[in-house]
């Protein structure tokens, strides 16, 4: 029996004026919590300050993103050489009076002479595709390409055009079908698009990513069909030859690759028997397997998260014990150095181009927030370009990692942070964030929004679960498709040990997560609600058993199963939140956020979990809050950011009784109807 499948129908009336009350009656209950506006102010100091990411260098022209600290949202600059001044290059802070188009990927050609970029509206995944010239600014009224959701274009060498993937209309494909009807194509700067020739024709395989990179020198196309996050094809095509055809490198193997090319030689990270990734090296006169040569050996010691080809060597992050590891080696993977970091946390790759000595990378910690470095590769001379400056004393807190132990005897690492020097109480309130899947490693990384609540004298928890990559493939897979209940019992073990080891106890304990993490949170307080003290489940899957129906969830079937495989569908019901909703059940007090323009998980899934949740439980609250011009990574705007997390902490506080009770304490939204099943 399905009650609530009524309100899988977005554009049935009485499903928005039924979304529309819950919205209202969630907001209007938000705003009554003690201490909201206090820790909405604290978010705006926190927020609104100048934020810079990592550079690229073009044509002897600098490009960088950069959001001012009066901005909502964050624009793209440039100038010539290092020390020009300073242009404006995209701007979506001037493309709608409410905020609701934003920029998504932005590609500059290897000359600095252009750039092609998508627009989004309410910040949903669709994209339309458009190329300016820099020098001007002024955009091309000609190239603009529509069913650029997927496109990452890859400029040739000259700059005269590029590849990239395009889908098919919204309204001429179903769209859990839409990610097999991709297509490469290329387009030559000034044409129709419309006549853009196809490169690659769509695999019809609804499951799989189709993407294409051409090399520096424009010799060599690489094509990849991604299955899901376990699988990879890759086929490259010698442009030499107008008639060459595409020539398989690796296919049907159940492994990942990812290629890069450097002075006519295939470079290829992959974990092909070895769970933690190796690095091997391809003559592309001689691609059969047997031919292949490793250069990098996999290390049972640390994960190879990342490779770059930068200035003719190999950039290789590393992760051990969920920490960042920097190292570059030659084009034969000798190790040239070991790059120093300013402490433990998360450090990207190096980024720059595959014949440019200049690179950059980035560091960060839960504690040392963001800075980008500028090195020469060939000398490994380093200085600081950028560091974020945000108003919090982050040296009062610590961050320690602990382990705890599964119930299948795993040990399963994660991340306290509080206030230096503070001693553990079971009546300390505790956010326990959690993702695990997709092969998505949760690392120490910098968040400025957290400081509110370790400021409130509360302990903030990363889990580092089973489904990501802290260890590597077999790490990935111990936490997929069957193996999903490891990652929800990871989630109980830490929430137990940290009970044990005094730091909180159940009714003091939160539960938050998004998108994947909302699945775990929603798992969570099903299995467990004795366990948790209030719940944040943010952009859920929660109906396991219809959510290839919707949104792109044809393409996470490789990561959950199929509903239409009998083992996978078992496995799928067991732990489905929105099947084991118990009518008369104590659930934790719970906060469901959605957003109204969500086209990769399709809010459905928060509108029957809150539904469901509201008719059975005894429990307290349960809210539904819904974003309006917002996809499924939120609404783009800082003040957007600021209002979310507001609502959220302040949820949490007043639910675990770190607050007065507001009005809002024990208030439940009227129940929707069950529909005749």
């Amino acid at each position: 029996m399905d009650p609530y499948r009524w309100l899988e129908d977005a554009k049935n009336p009485e499903v928005a004026a039924w979304v529309s009350a819950q919205d209202q009656r969630a907001r209007a209950e938000l705003a009554k919590l003690p201490g909201r506006e206090k820790i909405a102010a604290r978010l705006k100091e926190l927020l609104y300050v100048e934020s810079t990411g990592t550079p690229r260098r073009a044509g002897g022209r600098l490009f960088y993103p950069r959001r001012e600290a009066t901005q909502e949202k964050g624009a793209v600059y440039w100038r010539e050489g290092k020390t020009g001044p300073e242009k404006t290059l995209l701007d979506p802070n001037t493309w709608s009076a409410d905020g609701s188009v934003s920029l998504g990927v932005w590609s500059v050609s290897y000359d600095g002479r252009k750039v092609a970029y998508t627009v989004k509206g309410n910040n949903s995944d669709e994209a339309t595709l458009y190329v300016l010239d820099v020098a001007s600014g002024a955009r091309s009224s000609t190239d603009v390409i529509e069913g650029a959701k997927y496109a990452w274009p890859s400029w040739t060498p000259a700059g005269d055009g590029f590849y990239y993937t395009w889908l098919p209309p919204a309204a001429a494909v179903a769209a859990a079908d839409r990610p097999g009807s991709a297509e490469v194509r290329f387009h030559a700067l000034g044409t129709d698009p419309q006549h853009d020739k196809l490169i690659h024709a769509k695999t019809g395989d609804a499951k799989t990513f189709l993407s294409v990179t051409v090399d520096r020198t424009g010799r060599w196309l690489v094509a990849a069909i991604e299955h899901g996050w376990t699988r990879t094809d890759v086929y490259v095509r010698d442009l030499r030859s107008a008639e060459a055809d595409w020539k398989p490198l690796v296919v049907g193997k159940d492994a990942r690759y990812d290629v890069s090319v450097d002075r006519g030689r295939f470079f290829v990270s992959t974990n092909e028997g070895a769970p933690n990734y190796r690095v091997l090296r391809v003559d592309p006169t001689h691609m059969e397997r047997e031919h292949w040569v490793e250069i990098v050996p996999e290390r049972s010691d640390a994960t190879l998260e990342a490779v770059t080809l930068v200035g003719h060597h190999l950039s290789l992050a590393y992760l051990k014990d969920v920490a960042g590891r920097l190292e570059v080696h030659d084009a034969d993977g000798k190790l040239v150095r070991d790059v120093a970091l300013p402490g433990l946390g998360s450090v990207s790759a190096l980024s720059g181009e595959v014949d440019d000595d200049v690179a950059y990378y980035s560091f960060q910690s839960f504690t040392y927030p963001t800075a980008i470095f500028e090195t020469s590769v060939a000398t490994g001379k380093t200085s600081t370009w950028y560091k974020l400056n945000v108003p919090v004393d982050s040296s009062k807190y610590v961050a320690e990692q602990l382990f705890a132990t599964s119930r299948d005897g795993t040990r399963i690492p994660f991340f306290v942070l509080h206030a230096a020097g503070a001693a553990r109480s079971a009546s300390t309130p505790t956010m326990l964030y959690g993702y695990g899947g997709f092969q998505a490693a949760q690392t120490p990384v910098f968040a400025s929004s957290i400081y509110p609540w370790l400021e409130q004298g509360g302990n903030w928890v990363v889990a580092n679960l089973r489904g990501g990559s802290e260890y590597g493939e077999a790490w990935h897979r111990g936490g997929m498709r069957h193996e999903k209940q490891h990652v929800f019992d990871d989630y109980f073990a830490i929430a137990e040990e940290l009970v044990r080891q005094g730091f909180t106890r159940p009714d003091k304990l939160a539960a938050l997560g998004a998108s994947n993490g909302g699945l775990l949170v929603g798992a969570a307080i099903t299995q467990r609600p004795e366990l948790f003290g209030a719940a944040l489940c943010g952009v859920p899957l929660l109906d396991m058993v219809r959510y290839q129906l919707f949104g792109s969830g044809k393409t996470w079937t490789e990561e959950y199963g199929s509903v239409d495989d009998g083992d996978d569908f078992a496995a799928l019901y067991a732990y489905s939140p929105y099947h084991h909703v118990t009518q008369g059940r104590k659930y934790p007090p719970t906060l469901v956020l959605s957003a109204d323009s969500d086209d990769r998980v399709d809010p459905m899934h928060a509108r029957k979990f809150a539904a469901a949740l509201q008719w059975a439980s005894t429990g307290g609250p349960v809210l539904l809050r819904v974003e309006k011009h917002s996809g499924h990574g939120g609404a783009d705007l800082v003040r957007a950011s600021v209002q979310k997390v507001a609502d959220e902490y302040a949820f949490a506080l007043t639910m675990l009784g770190a607050s007065s009770p507001g009005p809002a304490a024990g208030v439940t939204p009227a129940p929707a109807t069950p529909a005749t099943p």
